[in-house]
């Protein structure tokens, strides 16, 4: 019987695999500030747990790659994550750190990577560990198992990824609108109007 693709996938990165990702009402502080575990009971939390894989990462690991396909996502219990994206034009072989653009550092609590988990579309950015870092590994797959075993728990998970979707678009909505109005305020600037007769 061949080796989990999951587990291949997360050991060729260099990540320690610690296996299911049991109790996580034993970290009350993340059932606070996480937004994917807010509104879940400790026992819904240990419930999710158990579907989800535990890992570590050291520090400068690169955790989610730009570009790939995959069908999992992870969420951050320890630590801090780096978020970048390539610059557009930058030759995808190399690993220059000028050719990426931060876009956010991520702490405990945070989601990375569920757009690509739920539609299987490449990843849109990279992330890396900016310190020692644990995080549970989601799947597509468990989701299905999840929501066919305890289907409230289930509905109660996706309803919290819609949001934080829905979050995440408000957000770039915001930023894509502030940048829209900057253009015609530094055009009027570097314009010098109809030449004058």
């Amino acid at each position: 019987m061949g080796a989990d693709p999951l587990d291949e996938d997360l050991t060729s990165r260099g990540l320690e695999l610690l296996g299911p990702c049991e109790k996580l009402s034993e970290h009350p502080e993340l059932l606070m500030v996480s937004s994917l575990l807010r509104d879940f009971s400790p026992e819904e939390a240990d419930l999710l747990g158990t579907t989800m894989l535990k890992v570590r990462a050291k520090p400068g690991q690169l955790l989610i790659a730009e570009g790939e396909a995959s069908n999992w996502m992870m969420l951050l219990l320890l630590g801090t994550v780096d978020v970048g994206k390539r610059r557009i034009g930058a030759d995808p072989e190399k690993q220059d750190p000028a050719d990426i653009t931060r876009l956010a550092v991520l702490k405990e609590g945070a989601v990375i990577g569920e757009m690509s988990m739920l539609d299987g579309e490449p990843r849109y950015a990279s992330c890396w560990a900016l310190s020692d870092v644990e995080l549970a590994v989601l799947t597509r797959a468990s989701v299905g198992r999840l929501i066919k075993m305890h289907p409230a728990v289930g509905a109660k998970l996706l309803v919290k990824l819609t949001q934080l979707l829905a979050q995440r678009l408000r957000n770039t909505s915001s930023q894509l609108v502030k940048v829209l109005q900057r253009r015609p305020a530094e055009a009027a600037v570097t314009d010098p109007g109809p030449e004058k007769a």
